[in-house]
């Protein structure tokens, strides 16, 4: 398959793959004129590596994650280890966020929104 197929059949962008072959997550064969030589198997890994990214996992969670696909040998334990801390992290985000929302709502909510120059909100951004 050439990179087109495997873009198509992946949901990847071709940047996206030839990334992906840069930092060594894929490595598709070379034809004789060089061009790029999909396997089944490279397309699986991409498609394996399109959902751990879709979860948010990163290109590092991802190398690891597709070593321990490969790897006859993992405990599942290992497996949970890195989704459990990329969990932790994403409550910490939402966490965060939810803080910065409520904020953000009582700033709202006590703003006027009229011709008065006085604004809460700004008064808040700028005692930092």
């Amino acid at each position: 398959m050439n990179i087109g197929d495997v873009s198509r059949r992946s949901g990847l962008p071709a940047k996206t793959i030839r990334y992906y072959e840069d930092i060594g997550l894929v490595t598709p064969q070379r034809s004789e004129n060089g061009y790029r030589a999909f396997r089944d198997s490279d397309l699986h890994k991409l498609a394996f590596l399109g959902r751990a990214r879709t979860l948010g996992f990163s290109i590092e969670d991802c190398r690891t994650l597709m070593a321990l696909y490969e790897d006859g040998e993992r405990e599942s334990a290992q497996v949970k280890a890195v989704a459990q801390q990329h969990l932790d992290e994403i409550d910490a985000k939402i966490a965060q966020l939810e803080s910065m929302r409520d904020t953000l709502a009582h700033l709202v909510h006590c703003c006027a929104g009229d011709s008065r120059p006085d604004c809460p909100i700004l008064s808040d951004l700028a005692a930092g």
